[in-house]
């Protein structure tokens, strides 16, 4: 029953573009109905309808890295640190975060940007983190039993749709039966309490200010009355009352004060989100305000050279670089801006450099190294490119930004066999199993692979259409 049903879940989500939102947290199993390993199956299913589909997920390495990074902070402290979770943006202005199946948690932009703090938005991935660690979707699920696979794939379907179609989004969840919907958000206010203890713990053990918790919740409730009956869509995710409010404040009363200081990765992002929005003009005049507001912002000023890029003025872009790098203390942020402002500037050779330099000083930076592969490429030195895609694919093989970066490189070189047994790996991670399976057919005709390339090739071909077929067995 469990394999239809995910093969359910995964052929009504392919019918549907995916879209990531408003996501109630279904909530523990308490027989086993959703292991976690059947949890995890159901979340990569609709991870990749996200990635891959929803023009609104933010295919940004930086703010991507930036949000797990803050997240791996909190989850140390968690109740359940090998919990695996993944954290990714939503580029949408509406103010909500809402947790997978899986430990897949998705934070809107306009979340991060409403956020004074980087304790607030450390206060809510820290809430999410505990309806993670806490069970909360598989919860809901085993107490149904039946009812609640259905229940979970109807409202799962149900929020794939929503952004696109409306009335197919209605008729799903009206498929899912109205009561026993409102019966299961009703539960997740006893969830939402435990989620905030939880977050609470787990806040003040990774060293925020916990009154960022209390703080950014009451300021929801106060934004919440303003909209009235479109009150932000957190609220509606997350039933919020006065009780839970006045009960974080009682708990937050009984903790240390402790004063905690932003890291300027927090402003970073946010700065380009900002310059990010709206149209490039519009943009470049919000942050040219901003900077003139805070000269000595490093951020502000950050944001200003992003918006001068985007809106075509380079010579204007390269101008405000030099004085931010000479004045700001080193970044990831800024180095990955001085190579774009040198890529658009058409000097890839300065790109390379700046970027050599910034890996050497922060060489976990998975978006540096994304980028010193972009500058290597547009300067003509496919084969270091080659060099460093290959071992990031060795490291982490299901990297698929990186296996089409390996691609790219083999595709600059003339390796058509390495070029196309790549791509199949990007299609491969994307569920794309039948295109994976064609482009190894190209590459295996390609005529320049040898014995080993050639049996690699086979191989990863059978493996993939038994794979295809056990899928296809699973939707009969």
């Amino acid at each position: 029953m469990m394999r239809r049903f995910l093969a359910l879940l995964l052929s009504l989500s392919l019918a549907f573009p995916a879209a990531a939102i408003d996501l109630p947290d279904l909530g523990d199993v308490a027989a086993g109905d959703l292991s976690p390993l059947t949890e995890r199956r159901i979340g990569d299913s609709i991870m990749q309808e996200i990635r891959w589909r929803d023009p609104a997920y933010l295919d940004d390495t930086e703010v991507e890295e930036y949000l797990n990074r803050l997240g791996r902070q909190l989850a140390a402290h968690s109740p359940n640190p090998q919990q695996a979770l993944e954290f990714f943006g939503i580029r949408d202005n509406t103010l909500n975060a809402f947790a997978l199946p899986g430990g897949y948690i998705g934070v809107h932009t306009g979340l991060i940007l409403a956020a004074e703090s980087e304790s607030e938005l450390a206060s809510v991935l820290g809430h999410e983190i505990a309806h993670v660690t806490q069970r909360h979707i598989a919860q809901l699920v085993g107490k149904q039993s039946q009812a609640g696979m259905v229940m979970l794939a109807s409202i799962l379907v149900a929020i794939l749709a929503a952004r696109s179609n409306s009335q197919m989004s209605e008729a799903a969840l009206a498929a899912g039966q109205a009561g026993a919907i409102q019966s299961q958000l009703g539960y997740s206010r006893d969830l939402e309490h435990e989620a905030d203890r939880v977050g609470l713990q787990t806040l003040e053990g990774a060293g925020f200010d916990v009154r960022g918790m209390p703080s950014f919740f009451e300021r929801l409730q106060r934004a919440g009355r303003l909209y009235e009956n479109n009150a932000p869509a957190y609220l509606r995710t997350h039933p919020l009352t006065t009780a839970r409010i006045a009960d974080m404040e009682n708990r937050v009363g009984q903790m240390r004060y402790r004063q905690v200081v932003d890291s300027a990765d927090f402003h970073f992002v946010r700065a380009k989100l900002r310059a990010a929005a709206g149209a490039p003009l519009d943009a470049l005049k919000d942050m040219e305000a901003r900077a003139v507001a805070q000269p000595d912002d490093a951020a502000a000023r950050y944001g200003l050279v992003r918006a001068q890029l985007r809106a075509g003025r380079v010579e204007e872009a390269r101008r405000g670089l030099a004085a931010l790098t000479g004045e700001a203390a080193p970044s990831p942020f800024i180095a990955a801006l001085a190579a774009e402002v040198h890529l658009a500037a058409r000097d890839p050779g300065a790109a390379v450099a700046v970027l050599e330099e910034g890996r050497a000083r922060f060489p976990q930076s998975r978006s540096l190294r994304y980028a010193q592969i972009d500058a290597l490429l547009a300067g003509g030195r496919a084969d270091a490119a080659l060099a460093l895609a290959r071992e990031a694919v060795q490291q982490r093989s299901d990297d698929a930004r990186m296996w089409a970066n390996l691609s790219r490189a083999n595709a600059a070189l003339g390796r058509r066999t390495a070029q196309h047994r790549a791509q199949a790996e990007v299609y491969a991670l994307r569920g794309a199993l039948p295109a994976a399976i064609e482009q190894l057919e190209i590459a295996r005709r390609a005529g320049d692979g040898d014995f080993f390339e050639l049996s690699s090739v086979d191989a990863r071909m059978r493996e993939l259409r038994a794979r295809l077929d056990e899928e296809r067995r699973d939707r009969r």
